[in-house]
């Protein structure tokens, strides 16, 4: 559930010692859902995104003071959530000495039909499989247009790339997943 609090309230209140715990749950009761989705469809894994986003959070705490107000504090959010789900699963793939095109697709995908936290239909586990294919950048593009419903000027703001390149990965996003769709029929 998303708390309707504006962003500036929160960030008012976090400025003030007196209130900044306040602000913080806030925050988190506004974003946190959000941010945990958007980790979990990098991620798979329930415990790893659940892990990932107290961390995520705890990078928030420590940084917000010095948010700018430059971007939207969600886009501020979700680019520190981006990144660190990159870093985690570059680590894993280091730790596992694997391409994440390999083993670790496998084990994702028996982690994703696996999971009690998975109620989607077959549909959806296909989507999601089809997913795991996906190089990491393509992945947080097509999951930030097609789950998130974000604007590629917001994807680009987040992300930091340039609208044409992100149109173009989501095309080869789309095209990746329909082949793998069609290839599983």
């Amino acid at each position: 559930m998303s708390v309707q609090v504006e962003d500036s309230e929160i960030l008012s209140k976090f400025r003030e010692e007196k209130t900044r715990n306040e602000a913080f749950n806030l925050l988190l009761k506004k974003y946190q859902q959000k941010i945990y989705w958007h980790v979990r469809r990098m991620v798979i894994d329930h415990d790893d995104a659940d892990d990932l986003t107290q961390d995520i959070f705890v990078k928030v705490w420590k940084n917000l003071l010095g948010f700018r107000n430059d971007a939207q504090l969600y886009t501020w959010m979700y680019r520190i959530a981006s990144n660190e789900c990159i870093t985690f699963l570059n680590k894993k793939k280091q730790k596992n000495n694997v391409s994440l095109d390999d083993v670790a697709y496998e084990h994702m995908a028996d982690t994703l039909a696996d999971s009690a936290y998975f109620n989607g239909d077959a549909a959806q586990r296909k989507l999601q499989e089809a997913l795991l294919t996906l190089p990491e950048k393509q992945k947080l593009v097509f999951n930030m247009k097609y789950y998130e419903d974000m604007k590629y000027e917001e994807i680009s703001d987040v992300l930091g790339t340039s609208v044409g390149a992100l149109k173009a990965s989501f095309h080869l996003a789309v095209k990746k997943i329909e082949a793998y769709l069609l290839s599983k029929d």
